[in-house]
């Protein structure tokens, strides 16, 4: 049997009221985040035409409630085991079956099917915060999003990616005119915060591979940015790379990547 050479991909939801997004081949997926609730989980890929049967795993990156709500629902459910580190799993308050908690490091990649998950450290002011990369197919997709600066590790990992999923949290202007308190505004703009316009645009200018062919612009602020000023600014810079704003209150369509650069 002659299999699709391909990875799909897609953000169900992204931004502070929930983030979750599916990564797979034509025989199994992975949700990295599960932070919308089952039910809107199960609606958003039956919109899709995807099924919730080939979702194999549940990834966690980190403790906060809009990256694990649906979590526990959606494992029991679907008998999904839910990888997430001793220090997250601690401090998310999450109820877990324990047969399905499995933890997990950094020393090596895990194996789902065809799918290999790769975890590595990020700065968020989480416990033990974890971005990730899938490969499968000779294709590699990143997710890196609750970011406060663009450390050794992304810049590394983002320049393997033949797509990613990148956050662009906030326009500085608009947060700091904006109505967000002091000491709210210092902790978004912190090093263990969140990526503004900027600071994304600089990371993907500098460090994307000339064979990146899609670029998902995530975890956008309600108030403090515009998908239409972002995906403006992101254009101009594109190089032949497809820019697509993912929403907060919506799917966005599935995306077929190839290892020859081409998306579908």
């Amino acid at each position: 049997m002659i299999y699709d050479m391909s990875l799909y991909i897609t953000s169900l939801a992204s931004g502070s009221n929930g983030n979750c997004y599916y990564v797979g081949n034509e025989r199994e997926a992975v949700l990295i985040d599960a932070g919308i609730s089952c039910r809107e989980t199960e609606r958003r890929i039956g919109r899709l035409g995807l099924s919730m049967r080939k979702i194999r795993a549940i990834f966690i990156s980190h403790e906060h409630t809009d990256h694990t709500r649906g979590a526990e629902v959606i494992s029991r459910k679907y008998r999904l085991p839910v990888y997430i580190t001793v220090a997250t799993h601690l401090n998310s308050r999450l109820r877990l079956e324990s047969q399905l908690v499995k933890t997990f490091s950094n020393d090596a990649p895990i194996h789902i099917g065809e799918l290999s998950v790769n975890a590595f450290p990020k700065r968020h002011d989480a416990s033990e915060p974890r971005s990730f990369t899938i490969n499968g197919n000779g294709i590699t997709v990143g997710i890196f999003t609750d970011i406060g600066i663009a450390c050794e590790h992304v810049v590394h990992h983002l320049s393997k990616c033949h797509a990613a999923f990148l956050e662009a949290n906030y326009d500085e202007t608009m947060l700091e005119e904006g109505s967000y308190p002091v000491y709210l505004k210092r902790r978004i703009r912190g090093d263990d915060g969140h990526l503004s316009n900027l600071q994304a645009l600089e990371l993907f200018t500098t460090h994307r591979p000339s064979f990146m062919s899609l670029l998902v612009l995530s975890h956008l602020s309600a108030y403090n940015n515009s998908p239409q000023l972002v995906h403006d600014l992101f254009s101009k810079h594109a190089n032949g790379t497809r820019i697509v704003v993912a929403s907060r209150y919506e799917e966005t369509e599935v995306f077929c990547i190839r290892d020859s650069g081409d998306l579908f």
